[in-house]
């Protein structure tokens, strides 16, 4: 019984942990990209242009069948970077903050 309510304090606060982690990146990331737009919009859209090519080639990838390797280590960086952001906008869809 009591391993029980240990467990699943733990999950709770990892998941309040997690989730205000995610609030905060995504507070940072909207600071960012408003104080990138006042400084220069064309840098700042070109950027996020860059990293959209970015994750869809690591969605791409991500979307390879199991039995070929990876043709490069961009193509694992980009899949692991698609795989983070994914988590992390599941995480920020919960937040209750924007």
């Amino acid at each position: 019984m009591r391993t029980c309510v240990v467990e699943f304090v733990v999950e709770t606060v990892g998941e309040l942990v997690l989730t205000a982690a995610a609030c905060l990146l995504l507070a940072g990331l909207l600071v960012l990209s408003v104080w990138g737009w006042q400084r220069s919009p064309l840098i700042t859209g070109g950027l996020a242009g860059l990293l959209a090519v970015f994750l869809c080639y690591g969605a791409r990838e991500l979307r390879r069948p199991a039995g070929t390797p990876r043709k490069s280590r961009l193509a694992a960086a980009a899949a692991c970077t698609t795989a983070a952001a994914v988590v992390f906008a599941l995480y920020a869809s919960s937040c209750s903050c924007g």
